[in-house]
This record gives C-alpha cells, sequence and structure tokens, in this order.
C-alpha cells in the first residue's frame, strides 16, 4: 500500500460511519439496530481483528465467504480492503454485511485506519527529513519556472504567431575547364572569384483557430545576379544554389517572398495567395533528399518542368485520405499586373502555370504523377541549359509531365533514402515565331541519395547526380546536341540543434548545352562551405 493510499484512509473511514448511517436506514435493519445490545467483548474482538493483533488483516474481499459481487456496497468493500487495508472480518470468514454496527464498533474500526495513518505519516516525516535537499532543489526550480513562464508571457512576441529563422552563409568559388580555351578563360575572369554570400529567411506562422494557417516570409540576400547564382551570375542557372537569394538587381533587400493563406475543410485544404508558389499548393513532395542540400535544381523532384516553383499570385484546392491525395492549383507569376499584355491572371501575359498531381504516401515510401499547363517564360524554367532556356523564352505553351517518388528506411544506417523521378515536356510555340531549330520535346531525371547519421548522429550525407531539362528533339527535325550532367556531393556537420555546417562540392558536364561551340568541351566544377543557424 503506497502512501498515497494511506494518506486517504482518513476520509475513506469516515466515508464507511456515513454508509454504516445509510446501512442502517436500509428497509428491514432499523429495528435491529435499535434492539442491538451492548457487546463489549464483540467490540474488543473486532478492535483485535481490525488492528490485527489476534487475527491476519483480510487482503481481499474473495476471502469472505458471504459477499458476493451483487451486494450493493460490494465495491465501496473492496477498496477499503485492498487500497487501506483496515477491514477486518470473523473468524468463520464471513463478513456479516447486514449486522448493524454499534458506535463502539465504528470507533474500533476508525481508531485502526488512524493507526494506519499514524504509521504513514511518521514515514512521510522522515522521508521528507531525509530529502529536504531535494526538495528544496526542486521547489527553487518550479519557482524559477514560473518566473520564466511569466517573463515569456509579458513579452511574448505573439499569441497567434509562430517566428522561425533561418540565416545562411556560403563562401566558394568556381573553376572551369575544358579544350575550349576562350570559354575557360572567359569564365574563369567573369565567374571565377571566391566570394562571401548570405542568405536570410524569417518564416511566420500564425493561426486563428489552431488548424488554418497564414503564412509569411521575409527573405534578403546579397548573391550576385538576378539569377541568383552561385559565385556570380552565370555561366548557366544550373549552378544556383538552393540558399542563394537576391531580390532584383540591388542586394541586401528585406523583402516578402511569400504570402499565403491555408484553411481545411473537412478532407480539403483550400490555398489562397497574393504571394504563393506551386509547391505550397501541393499535398505531396515526392521526394526526401534534403532542400537544403546544395544545387536548386535538385530541390524540384527530377522534372523541373511539371514542378517548376512558380511563385505569384494562385489560389489551389488540395484532398487527402488514407494516403491518398489530389492537388489542383493555379499560380499566375504576373496576376499583380493590370496591363493585359504584360499581366492579369489567366492572360497571355499572367505567366501562369496551372497543376494538376495525383499521388499516395506510405510509412516509408511515397509517389506521385504531376501535369503542368506552362506559358513559355524564362523564369518558369530557370534549370535547364541556356540552349533550352532560349527556346522557352519564346512565346507558347508547354505540357510538363512529371513522375517522381521516394523510399526510405525504417532506421538509419549504410541503407540510404532514395529519390528520383523524371520529366519530359512538350513544347508549341505561338504562329508568330519561327520556331525551326526550337527545343520540340526535352526531358530530364535525377537520383538522389541521404545517409542520416552518417559517421556521427546527428550528420548526414548526401549526393545526387541528373539531367536538368535538355532537348531531346527540335523543331523542323533539326538535330539536337544539348546533353549535359549534374553531380553533387555533400557532408553535413550538425554542431548543435542550431548549427550547421556544410562543405560541398558540384559539377556541371555542359552547363551551357548546345550553345557549347562544336567539337568543344566546357565543364564547371564549383566548392562551397555552407553554414547554417536555425532559430
Amino acid at each position: 500500500m503506497n502512501c498515497l493510499h494511506k494518506v486517504l484512509v482518513a476520509p475513506a473511514a469516515l466515508g464507511l460511519l456515513a454508509t454504516v448511517s445509510v446501512d442502517a436506514s436500509r428497509p428491514g435493519n432499523t429495528a435491529e439496530l435499535n434492539a442491538q445490545a451492548l457487546n463489549v467483548s464483540g467490540v474488543s474482538d473486532y478492535a483485535a481483528r481490525s488492528s490485527g493483533s489476534s487475527f491476519e488483516q483480510v487482503t481481499s474481499i474473495s476471502q469472505f465467504s458471504d459477499v458476493v459481487p451483487t451486494d450493493w456496497a460490494y465495491q465501496a468493500l473492496s477498496n477499503l480492503i485492498e487500497r487501506y487495508g483496515c477491514v477486518a472480518g470473523y473468524p468463520n470468514g464471513t463478513y456479516r454485511g447486514n449486522r448493524a454496527m454499534t458506535r463502539y464498533e465504528a470507533a474500533a474500526l476508525l481508531n485502526a485506519c488512524l493507526d494506519r495513518i499514524t504509521e504513514v505519516t511518521d514515514e512521510l516525516k522522515r522521508l521528507m527529513k531525509e530529502f529536504e535537499k531535494e526538495l528544496a532543489i526542486l521547489k527553487g526550480r518550479v519557482d524559477g519556472l514560473e518566473a520564466r513562464v511569466g517573463e515569456l508571457e509579458a513579452t511574448q512576441f505573439s499569441t497567434t504567431t509562430k517566428l522561425e529563422g533561418l540565416a545562411t552563409f556560403v563562401l566558394g568559388a568556381n573553376t572551369f575547364t575544358g579544350n575550349s580555351r576562350t570559354l575557360v578563360r572567359d569564365n574563369k575572369q567573369d565567374f571565377g572569384a571566391a566570394t562571401f554570400n548570405y542568405d536570410l529567411q524569417l518564416n511566420l506562422s500564425t493561426s486563428f483557430t489552431g488548424k488554418d494557417l497564414l503564412f509569411t516570409t521575409l527573405r534578403g540576400g546579397n548573391f550576385d545576379g538576378d539569377s541568383n547564382s552561385f559565385g556570380g551570375a552565370g555561366p548557366s542557372n544550373l549552378s544556383q544554389l538552393e540558399a542563394a537569394f537576391q531580390e532584383g538587381p540591388d542586394p541586401n533587400n528585406l523583402v516578402i517572398d511569400r504570402l499565403f493563406y491555408q484553411v481545411p475543410i473537412g478532407d480539403f485544404t483550400i490555398t489562397l495567395g497574393g504571394l504563393v508558389g506551386q509547391e505550397d499548393m501541393l499535398a505531396i513532395w515526392p521526394s526526401v533528399y534534403p532542400a537544403s542540400s546544395v544545387l536548386d535544381v535538385f530541390t524540384v523532384a527530377g522534372a523541373p518542368g511539371a514542378y517548376n516553383k512558380n511563385l505569384g499570385a494562385g489560389a489551389g484546392l488540395w484532398w487527402e485520405k488514407n494516403g491518398f491525395a489530389i492537388s489542383a492549383n493555379y499560380v499566375a507569376a504576373n496576376g499583380s499586373t493590370s496591363d493585359v499584355q504584360n499581366g492579369g491572371l489567366a492572360t497571355d501575359g499572367a505567366g501562369g502555370t496551372g497543376t494538376v498531381q495525383i499521388g499516395y504516401v506510405a510509412e516509408q515510401w511515397g509517389i506521385a504523377a504531376t501535369y503542368s499547363a506552362i506559358e513559355n517564360a524564362n523564369d518558369l524554367f530557370v534549370y535547364a541549359t541556356n540552349f533550352t532556356l532560349d527556346s522557352y523564352s519564346q512565346p507558347g505553351e508547354t505540357s510538363a509531365f512529371g513522375l517522381s517518388g521516394y523510399w526510405q528506411p525504417q532506421q538509419t544506417g549504410w541503407i540510404p533514402s532514395i529519390s528520383s523521378g523524371w520529366g519530359i515536356n512538350s513544347t508549341n510555340y505561338n504562329t508568330m515565331v519561327k520556331d525551326r531549330g526550337l527545343v520540340n520535346t526535352s526531358q530530364s531525371w535525377s537520383v538522389g541519395l541521404e545517409w542520416e547519421d552518417a559517421f556521427l548522429q546527428g550528420n548526414a550525407l548526401g549526393m545526387a547526380v541528373g539531367q536538368a531539362p535538355f532537348a531531346t528533339s527540335l523543331k523542323g527535325g533539326v538535330t539536337p546536341n544539348d546533353g549535359n550532367y549534374i553531380w553533387e556531393w555533400w557532408y553535413k556537420f550538425q554542431l548543435t540543434d542550431n548549427i550547421g555546417v556544410t562543405p560541398a562540392l558540384f559539377y556541371l558536364s555542359r552547363p551551357l548545352g548546345a550553345n557549347t561551340p562544336e567539337g568543344k568541351s566546357f565543364q564547371q566544377l564549383g566548392g562551397l562551405i555552407k553554414t547554417s543557424f536555425s532559430f
């Protein structure tokens, strides 16, 4: 019997007295109580039994032969015996529950229970004295926590908004090789210097009901050039880092990068935003390769056309149940511009993308098929060779299809998680465009591997290989020569819960694609150290 149960004996005993009174008032018991003669020896026997001096204490209600579960006070009697241990029976193994209780017997029962309480009280005093120092320390800690909670409540940022931040420093440089001396020389001169850049993200998640989400991202950086490419603005966008950000030609500006609202309604989720990304409105992201790795081209699940990350005014709806999910959304990059020729919603100048996705997610794997209808624009095909990018800048429409999935082991170890994807894009141009030699069909693919807890717990090792969209057929039957390969290798040291350092290498086999002079080779190798601070 533990201390808490013992301390509760007193009210239990008083409750028994109340039970005795009620029992005496039940039909058939009143006359017996009034007629009961005082039996001092019986009282003494009961007191002896209750205190355990003559008979062993009853430890289970099953020891009473005349008590059955259908008795109205069965549970109360069971609690007194098993929890408090201050009930005794008659020598013949009976309890005689219908027998009236004299005041002497009640006093004997209460005295037995109080004896138990006295034992508990002495034991508690001894324990409190023995652990006096520890109790004082605990009290001090509780008082300190109460003070800190009070301070947090008084100085909290908001009762509805949670702020999370990520600051990233990148130190690195490019080098170029190949048998085209002109390309190598010019690009080393333009993009070969070592640089130190930063990227800052502040995410504010606001909920008004506990289920909805108003999401805002403030972002700033000083990566060179409108294309946000590492080490400068070229020679292609394929070297753009995931951490690189700069809004417009001027660095060091903090701007709004996301602003949208999501609300669930049953199995559906509705998203509406003045500045929302295509990927923000998809129920499934079919990759577990970390978005915070190195090159941004490896964050689009192997299909940069279908997952083009269009950003602007948009709305979307997704449904998910039992692992299955269907998403549909529309984003207009120029949706906030009233000029019909250069902006608006669902106009020729909207820079719009309509996306539909169907997918399934299980505990260790997921897969998704995605289709996007795209209005051609340079900024919707950032991740492509320069030759393919030139074609997609011409007015027209592109149908992009992607099939992507992932698998991850149940436990970390030498078996990595695997993320892969493939995309195919078909393009048609406006009648005014002379499309001979422009891209008709392009494809892309990637495979990413990540080893969590590699060598040390909390660290991670990763590599990815693939091809950004490259032309596989050209208008007019012209033969394409646009192949390219992209590799990256990285290892993340998790120094603390909030600080990580990632040295990395990346390699681009033909970043200019078919714009590389015939018979010439040209490659790009980049090295960097990325330090991330999360808060």
